[in-house]
């Protein structure tokens, strides 16, 4: 089942900087902080920051209960894989694919 995009990354230049603003915007504090990802949540919505990459602009991920069938279905719809299935720590699984417009699809399973 797909849950929709409940993750959005924002690359930032200075993260100390970064946290204070959306502590404030968001009116939380982060439920992460460390130096490569301070995430907050709010209303079952995570919203990241992670250090500037200039490759990498605002980044969404659609969360997926199977993160293996939701990509071969990315597949089997002429998707060009980009990152196969990888676990980024704590049982966290992410994918990512292009689609034939040249848009990145993000997968993460929790």
């Amino acid at each position: 089942m797909n849950k929709g995009i409940k993750t959005v990354l924002y690359p930032v230049q200075e993260m100390a900087q970064s946290k204070a603003l959306f502590a404030k915007l968001l009116n939380v504090e982060p439920y992460v902080y460390g130096s490569c990802y301070i995430g907050f949540k709010v209303n079952h919505q995570d919203s990241g920051l992670v250090p500037n990459n200039p490759e990498n602009g605002l980044t969404a991920f659609f969360h997926v209960d199977n993160i293996k069938s939701s990509l071969q279905i990315l597949i089997d719809s002429g998707c060009e894989i980009i990152r196969d299935i990888t676990d980024v720590g704590g049982g966290r699984l992410v994918a990512s694919a292009k689609g034939s417009s040249n848009n990145m699809i993000r997968l993460v399973q929790i």
